[in-house]
């Protein structure tokens, strides 16, 4: 393997686990909202 190849290799392995961790963030954070707005009183009369 080169050397370009395993500098490559290192930042896709260390970039990995922040994408992972945050778009899992991501996910259960658009859940939940979408689960709150489902129980949200649509009729908001004043």
């Amino acid at each position: 393997m080169s050397t370009l190849e395993s500098v490559i290799w290192h930042i896709l392995g260390y970039a990995a686990m922040p994408v992972i961790i945050l778009s899992g963030f991501v996910a259960v954070a658009a859940i939940c909202i979408w689960l709150l707005s489902l129980g949200k009183d649509k009729n908001i009369t004043k």
